[in-house]
């Protein structure tokens, strides 16, 4: 039988949404210069999630079920990969190794191979597809790397289409669905999916998995569903396979795919209800108004919020609460556990490349944390590190900002612990002992001393100027006074001049976050 060669053009449609992706299909057609047969296919990270997530991926699971029982097309979600349980079947897959290896790399018999040469030959050049993909990874890849990925490769392919591949051909629509998938070899087998002609989408609601190789992010395209929290996705629950048999029967390449039902209510499909808490009102206020503030109507899905460790758990002295009646002095070393209660901010661009760091400050128990409105803006979205917690916080929600007083609040999905913020009971004055906690150039949550040195007025905005070390990601972190109260936020130094910093003063502070305090 003669081997035929079939040309998988990526992500030609822009899929902006969930529904979008069950209902767009690729046509095949012939290359008009070189007769070659072409298909599209569509590879996807849906990131984050919204208020109609979990309804969403119901709706999806619904239709794709009874499209298959009306043999248009092959669908399966999963929630996990598999690793090889049996010494059988790492033989097994050995051997598809070696045989793949001997055809020159061209052929892959598996479990799933039907005795078509056609399809064995489709996925063995996907599988070395693959393989140079993964050298991006991997620069100095051994052959036992290889074979070992190879194997997994030829595993999960199995998983994935076990019994669902009767008389394959190109025209076949087959959707994937797959989450937790967390690892470079992972991530490239879902690719590999999409080289045999599958769309493929990958649900990341917590966060993006964040690849440091800008060619395997670039060979999928990203879905902002909506802002990063923990959300359970609803389990898949899998059809009889004798509805996975497709017939030849193709469906048009337009795009559409029509039929399927959804469940009328939560009881019949398993869904997750989704509960939307009210955010806070925005209180009045003399504050210029160069700000952009959500309406009441906007709504968030409402998660689970891990609980702080507390000082016996982290093995470190917990952080002093200011409290009414208690106001006093503290040390140096005692200053320096609100470290804790100060953030790094990673902000990211358009394709998740890092564009810099900046500093925050806890501000509201719900996730509020205030910075610069220079940190903030320019961003795609933001990944927040704090201290003694080794999650990292994915979120694009900027609550509110204002350019003149170069403050923002930005949210993340977890209760924090505030730092107070002065309210003026003494004036400040110049020689007065400071302590600035910042995360400068990256090196997360410094701590330097010094004094306040002068007030000065830039652009109609009353700063504190102090001594206090700072450098470039500092920006956005606290200025304290002696009783461990935030006097001002690290706004801007002067390069040419030592030690000649700015921060914003409480009071536009106080004026700026009311609500969230």
């Amino acid at each position: 039988m003669e081997q035929r060669s079939i040309k998988y053009r990526h992500n030609i449609m822009s899929i902006h949404s969930i529904e979008a992706f069950g209902s767009v299909t690729g046509s095949v057609h012939p290359d008009p210069n070189t007769h070659q047969l072409c298909k599209d296919v569509y590879f996807v990270r849906a990131l984050g999630v919204n208020v109609q997530y979990t309804e969403d991926i119901v709706k999806l699971d619904n239709r794709m079920i009874q499209c298959m029982r009306e043999g248009k097309l092959l669908y399966k979600r999963v929630d996990a990969l598999p690793a090889i349980l049996t010494a059988e079947d790492a033989a097994f897959y050995a051997t598809c190794f070696d045989k793949w290896q001997d055809s020159q790399r061209t052929h892959m018999e598996t479990k799933c191979f039907q005795q078509d040469p056609d399809f064995a030959n489709t996925v063995g050049r996907a599988v070395a597809d693959v393989i140079e993909q993964y050298r991006f990874v991997k620069h100095n890849m051994s052959e036992t790397i290889m074979k070992n990925f190879v194997v997994k490769l030829a595993l999960w392919f199995d998983f994935i289409m076990d019994g669902f591949l009767v008389n394959w051909n190109e025209r076949s629509t087959i959707k994937i669905v797959l989450s937790n998938i967390t690892k470079e070899q992972e991530y490239l087998f879902c690719y590999m999916l999409t080289l045999v002609g599958a769309d493929v989408l990958l649900l990341y609601p917590k966060a993006d998995l964040l690849y440091t190789q800008q060619k395997l992010s670039d060979l999928s395209v990203q879905l902002h569903v909506g802002s990063y929290c923990d959300l359970e996705i609803p389990k898949y629950i899998e059809p009889s396979k004798n509805i996975g048999v497709q017939s030849n029967h193709h469906v048009s390449g337009t795009g559409q795919i029509q039929g399927g039902k959804s469940a009328s209510s939560a009881e019949e499909t398993g869904k997750i209800r989704v509960v939307i808490p009210a955010r806070p009102k925005r209180k009045s206020s003399s504050t210029p108004t160069q700000e952009s503030v959500p309406s009441s109507s906007q709504q968030r899905p409402q998660v689970q919020i891990p609980r702080r460790a507390t000082s016996s758990e982290t093995g470190r002295p917990s952080v002093p609460v200011i409290r009414s009646g208690t106001r006093q002095e503290k040390s140096f070393e005692e200053l320096a556990l609100l470290a804790s209660s100060v953030v790094m901010i990673t902000i990211h661009g358009q394709s998740g490349e890092s564009m810099g760091t900046g500093s925050g400050i806890m501000v509201g128990r719900a996730g509020y944390i205030l910075t610069n409105n220079h940190v903030a803006s320019g961003g795609r979205y933001y990944s927040v590190k704090i201290e003694d917690d080794d999650q990292t916080y994915n979120t694009d929600e900027v609550i509110k900002y204002n350019s003149v007083f170069d403050l923002a609040v930005i949210r993340i999905s977890r209760t924090l612990n505030p730092i107070p913020i002065y309210q003026g009971s003494q004036k400040l004055v110049r020689g007065q002992k400071v302590v600035a906690i910042g995360s400068p150039l990256g090196l997360f949550n410094s701590v330097s001393n010094g004094i306040i040195s002068g007030f000065r007025m830039m652009g109609n905005v009353d700063m504190i100027q102090f001594t206090a070390p700072i450098s470039h990601g500092s920006s956005g972190g606290a200025v304290l006074n002696m009783y461990g109260e935030v006097i001002g936020i690290s706004t801007a130094g002067i390069d040419d001049g030592q030690n000649l910093n700015l921060a914003v003063g409480y009071e536009c502070i106080n004026m700026f976050a009311r609500g969230f305090i």
